[in-house]
């Protein structure tokens, strides 16, 4: 089996969310990776950030170096992209785009195998707990917020995220909309906070002490540039649990978290961290210091399989603009239920790309 073609494009997709008049724009960039043999995999990285120098990468230098090797061999598709086109050990462009090769390339695989992604990365269980991130940056008003919880609660969900770091009161305000959306939804259901890396420690570690009380399960990349000496200092003056890790773009970046004791739970995204491939080894890496691992940045389509995957796999995000993102561009695709995600029997991804879709929302530079 040996690689014939690789094919990237960037998508542009309107989303709703709940009590937002306006639709949300989101890019994404989908990859298919083709054998001489007929066989397709698909693979998917975020289009916030330079989507269009990710497909220029995937077609005009990760192709002609790729080209007839083996897409289940891995390993060697890494290194040689290692030391042919990142001997630096960059992040950004090169690592979303070899983050969609290789989810494609493991789609390939397990089609061929007859088994699920899941299995191949060890098939601790056909299942993998959910959490739905509905807290946008978008709800202005405190209102508005705690009526976005109480609409997901009504939904089924268990455990809810929302955003902070993006109002103009600071601190003080993320504190109040917090205790709000506390207080709305009751002690029972989970909440968790993302600041998105906007807060430098002194702002962080006082919203910290502001809101112990309110039982967070964990408070997700609070610090400038995940800066590992100072998270880690926050850890230790604060309760609420540290995650991070959804955009780092290797194990190293990975890694500085995890030896920095910066963090409670690990975030590797197989979409922007080199795929299954590189999320398989941070996973391990995690287990061995006995932390789990929760998925950060959202895809959950490509995610619960690594969380469902391995023994310590935790938490799919179920971001729901992103959610609503993989609706469109797959085929009846699974969805969360009873606050888990069921991995489908179909194997590889288990995911059909909707076509219909793919053309009409496909973007040229």
């Amino acid at each position: 089996m040996k690689i014939k073609s690789i094919k990237a494009a960037v998508h542009r997709l309107s989303v709703t969310v709940p009590l937002l008049k306006k639709p949300l724009d989101r890019k994404a960039v989908l990859c298919e990776v083709e054998t001489d043999d007929g066989i397709v995999g698909s693979g998917l990285t975020g289009g916030a950030y330079l989507p269009f120098a990710i497909v220029t990468a995937i077609e005009k230098e990760f192709l002609p170096l790729l080209k007839d090797m083996d897409p289940r061999d891995t390993e060697a598709i890494h290194e040689k992209v290692w030391w042919k086109l990142n001997q630096r050990s960059m992040t950004g462009v090169v690592s979303s785009a070899l983050s969609a090769i290789d989810i494609a390339c493991w789609d390939i695989h397990g089609k061929h195998a007859g088994r699920t992604v899941a299995q191949l990365l060890g098939g601790a269980r056909d299942w993998a707990p959910t959490y739905c991130t509905f807290g946008f940056s978008e709800y202005e008003e405190r209102d508005q917020l705690v009526e976005a919880a109480r609409l997901q609660i009504k939904n089924g969900h268990r455990r809810l995220k929302m955003v902070v770091g993006v109002h103009p009161g600071g601190w003080q305000e993320d504190a109040r909309r917090v205790r709000a959306v506390r207080d709305a939804i009751g002690p029972d259901v989970e909440l968790m906070m993302d600041a998105n890396y906007k807060f430098n420690p002194v702002d962080a570690r006082q919203l910290c002490r502001a809101i112990e009380d309110c039982n967070l399960t964990w408070f997700e990349e609070p610090l400038y540039q995940n800066d590992t000496r100072a998270m880690a200092d926050l850890r230790r003056h604060t309760n609420i649990p540290i995650s991070a890790g959804q955009n780092e773009g290797h194990r190293w970046r990975l890694r500085e978290l995890v030896l920095h004791q910066a963090v409670d739970i690990l975030q590797p995204n197989v979409c922007y961290c080199g795929g299954y491939t590189e999320a398989q080894k941070a996973g391990h890496l995690a287990q061995s210091f006995n932390l789990p691992i929760a998925n950060g940045g959202g895809w959950p389509l490509h995610n619960m399989h690594l969380m469902a995957g391995l023994m310590n796999g935790w938490r799919v995000e179920f971001h729901l603009d992103m959610q609503a993102v993989g609706e469109m561009l797959f085929v009846d695709p699974p969805r969360p239920g009873n606050n888990i995600v069921k991995i489908p029997a179909r194997p590889g991804l288990g995911l059909e790309p909707n076509r219909d879709t793919l053309k009409d929302t496909l973007v040229t530079a």
